[in-house]
């Protein structure tokens, strides 16, 4: 039912993946250090001026913030598609981190994207060349005396950037100058798990009473515990201890209204292969379980999936989450009637668990994991051919720029680190038409 139009080999082990919020463009964290911007095909290549970075650019006049259009060039890139129905255009390319780079965060508007490592860093940089502005150092562990490495970033709005620590400490940082400078000096500290880490941050979506339109609560998982936190009045609410490995999370909302429901349910992925769904606002305990794996492989990453899934076939209210396991597969959750859809599975890697799992602005399903990215659609009706170059590529020009991605001992050591962490404490923590889907019932 699903194919890969594109398929990504990159050079190092993929740790952390964001998609542009308004361009066809994925950016990746390796364990390398590296961090790499690549512009997936798109369809409309041929119709889009190709001085122009992105399909909204020219429509809005500019970058939503009164900043002109990026202009751009690129070249493609060596790297296409095996299946040759499209290319991979690399944006730019640059070391980053003497460490690995393992988490990824865009700003709102995504001219700005953000990145942590484990030489104990956070810099910002310009989107469209990868360029350094900001950057800040993480407090050292208070405990060790070591680089307190980073296990989420998250943007939650354009004046705060969230930042979650190996140590189980949770800053609240400013933002400054459109989000461009970091204020080394954290606003606020919690530890909302005490000394286990922050696995997965997901903001919960703002209240009619919101004037701002900008979330002010979120809502983290780490170690066996859901944990609420307010910006202005700190932990709400802690859930009951789940006795299991809490790895990943994802808020859904357009449910079904009724009794103790406003509508709104966060999934919560496990170590032992279950998805819990927690109405909003009853935050003790789980209110219903969805056994997603039977062989007990954790659940890596999850996302909702576009309004146009299911071809129409789902009934009002529900909704469908995309789970991507850390045997390689990615299931598909119905949410409503709640079940898991055995025939949609696809499998990313045979090995390697889905560290990223997200859609595109375009629609496209983009899974990331072990050394490979992939880009997937419905496999019927996609034109064949590639793609022909349009653009040139643009290389960093920032101080740690490095191409060399060969193999070192320090990355090897990085990796085993990862493993053991993986196993341990839960994942480092993001051309075609739009998937569609018939049958599905």
């Amino acid at each position: 039912m699903l194919d890969t139009i594109c398929t990504l080999p990159l050079p190092a082990d993929l740790f952390a993946q964001v998609l542009h919020p308004s361009e066809p463009i994925v950016t990746v964290g390796l364990s390398s250090g590296h961090v790499i911007a690549y512009r997936l095909p798109s369809d409309d290549d041929s119709q889009v001026d190709p001085q122009v970075n992105g399909r909204n650019a020219e429509a809005n006049g500019a970058n939503g913030h009164g900043k002109p259009p990026i202009i751009s060039s690129f070249r493609r890139s060596s790297t296409a598609s095996e299946n040759g129905l499209g290319a991979i255009d690399t944006l730019w390319k640059t070391k980053r981190h003497q460490g690995s780079c393992r988490v990824l965060s865009y700003s709102h508007d995504g001219s700005v994207c953000y990145s942590g490592g484990t030489d104990g860093l956070v810099k910002a940089f310009h989107s469209e060349n990868g360029k350094v502005v900001s950057k800040i150092a993480i407090p050292a562990d208070e405990d060790t005396g070591d680089d307190d490495a980073p296990t989420v970033l998250h943007a939650l709005s354009p004046q705060a950037l969230l930042l979650a620590t190996d140590s189980g400490k949770l800053y609240l940082h400013d933002l400054r100058q459109q989000g461009v400078e970091i204020q080394a000096r954290a606003a606020q500290t919690w530890h909302p798990h005490d000394k286990e880490h922050v696995n997965s941050l997901i903001p919960l979506p703002v209240t009619e009473a919101s004037t701002s339109g900008f979330p002010k609560q979120w809502l983290t998982v780490g170690g066996s515990t859901l944990v609420v936190t307010d910006i202005r009045k700190g932990v709400l609410s802690t859930s009951e201890d789940q006795e299991v490995e809490l790895t990943s999370a994802v808020c859904i909302k357009g449910l079904k209204k009724g009794g103790t429901s406003v509508g709104e349910k966060v999934l919560v992925g496990q170590g032992d292969g279950i998805v819990s769904l927690w109405e909003r606002g009853v935050w003790g305990d789980q209110d219903e379980r969805l056994v997603v794996d039977r062989t007990q492989s954790g659940i890596e990453s999850m996302v909702e999936v576009p309004l146009e899934f299911g071809n129409g076939k789902l009934k009002m209210n529900e909704k469908i989450v995309a789970a991507g396991l850390e045997d390689g597969a990615v299931r598909f959750l119905r949410v409503g009637r709640n079940g898991v859809l055995d025939d949609w599975d696809i499998r990313h890697d045979e090995v390697e668990g889905v560290v990223g799992l997200d859609f595109d602005v375009t629609g496209r399903l983009v899974s990331g994991g072990g050394q490979v990215v992939k880009v997937w659609t419905e496999a019927k009706g996609i034109p064949g051919g590639g793609r022909q170059p349009t653009k040139r590529a643009i290389q960093s020009d920032d101080s740690d720029d490095e191409d060399d991605f060969d193999d070192s001992s320090d990355e090897e050591a990085d990796k085993s680190k990862r493993k053991k962490r993986k196993r341990n404490k839960g994942k480092d923590k993001n051309g075609g038409q739009a998937l569609k889907f018939s049958g599905l019932f």
